[in-house]
């Protein structure tokens, strides 16, 4: 059956659809723009950025040591 303005039941669902998407998007950009910008401080630390790399186990001990030696100077 055609609807007031002779769109069929297949122009609804397009229409509900192209809405989702829509609304999905904008969700999906703004977790991911909040994600990009609520990261660590950018006035961190340059050896306690080693530290917390050592620690979460990204780097070994003799990687930390070299580091730290190159940032001392």
């Amino acid at each position: 059956m055609m609807g007031q303005f002779g769109f069929g039941p297949g122009a609804m669902l397009l229409s509900g659809l192209m809405m989702l998407l829509f609304w999905g998007g904008l969700i999906v950009l703004v977790v991911w723009a909040v994600r990009q910008f609520a990261g660590r401080p950018a006035n961190e630390d340059p050896t306690a950025i080693l530290k917390r790399r050592l620690a979460a186990g990204e780097i070994s001990q003799e990687e930390f040591d070299k580091t730290k030696r190159i940032l001392q100077g």
